[in-house]
């Protein structure tokens, strides 16, 4: 395979070199609270609630999960090194919300409609990638998820790139888009696969586009750069999301990405819902990434 995640590809279509991406500083956000941003429930509007240290925003959506109802979690991990193979998944493969882990299928869609305009990003909307996949903004996704042509824009590019069971959120709310941890694997291969995926319909994702989406994944702010990373023994490149729902204080924790364990190279997604906290949802979250990893090195 061309591409490892940690370190990076050379030569990234971001103006910023790229830095090793670490797990270190978890804890401490937790505990000091310093995860921020909000999830944003309007494309280009204002924050749907004052920022509540870990949580991203209580949105104000419908739930899913009933406040006495027990957590639950779904993985699927592909074996990147075995492409004939397909995804391992664990737990029901039903919808969730994607609070954050959207920001990677919006950035996807948005280079995949400059390919076909036949134009590079603006340096703007530069900017706003950078913020909203290493930094998890809010902002900078509400002005994304604008610019893609909010949910019709997505599904569009969606089918292009093989996903079937995600629907966008409705009314600007990003975070309430719907997706199967399956659905996540597929966005996760237009991304890793060497030369993305491929339909009728269009083409994939170029081998730069590839390039700069990974190269944001790896360069997570630190207090973020949980998840399913913990499956791996070496280098990761993720994206995680986290939402409290006004309705019920459950939590949905979700982490997707690509790790290495052993000499394989895994694309793993992890979507979890009614999670009695934020800390207990991450650690239910890294539990079933490393089951799931595991599982597969042994099938491989």
């Amino acid at each position: 395979m061309s591409y490892r995640p940690n370190p990076r590809p050379t030569t990234p279509i971001a103006s910023t070199p790229g830095r090793r991406g670490r797990r270190a500083g978890l804890r401490a956000v937790l505990l000091t609270g310093a995860v921020s941003t909000l999830l944003a429930v309007a494309a280009a509007g204002p924050a749907a609630a004052a920022v509540t240290g870990t949580s991203e925003s209580s949105d104000g959506g419908t739930t899913k999960t009933a406040a006495t109802g027990e957590a639950r979690v779904t993985t699927a991990v592909l074996d990147l090194d075995h492409p004939a193979l397909k995804p391992e998944v664990r737990g029901k493969d039903v919808p969730y919300d994607t609070a954050s882990i959207i920001k990677v299928d919006i950035l996807a869609t948005l280079l995949l409609q400059a390919q076909d305009a036949g134009r590079g990003l603006t340096q703007q909307e530069h900017t706003w990638a950078t913020a909203m996949i290493e930094h998890s903004d809010n902002d900078a996704a509400n002005a994304l998820w604008s610019r893609i042509g909010q949910a019709p824009g997505l599904e569009a590019a969606n089918k292009r790139l093989g996903l079937s069971s995600t629907v966008g959120g409705t009314a600007g709310k990003w975070g309430l888009t719907q997706t199967t941890a399956t659905d996540q694997i597929r966005v996760l291969q237009a991304v890793f696969a060497d030369g993305g995926t491929s339909s009728a319909s269009g083409s994939a994702l170029t081998e730069a586009s590839q390039t700069y989406i990974r190269t944001l994944m790896t360069r997570i702010a630190a207090g973020q750069s949980w998840g399913v990373s913990a499956a791996s023994d070496a280098g990761w490149a993720l994206k995680n999301g986290w939402l409290q729902r006004s309705t019920t204080g459950l939590w949905d924790i979700n982490s997707v990405g690509e790790v290495t364990s052993g000499t394989h190279h895994y694309l793993v997604a992890v979507l979890s819902a009614g999670n009695a906290s934020m800390a207990g949802g991450i650690a239910a979250v890294e539990r079933a990434a490393r089951t799931a990893v595991s599982s597969a090195r042994a099938v491989g």
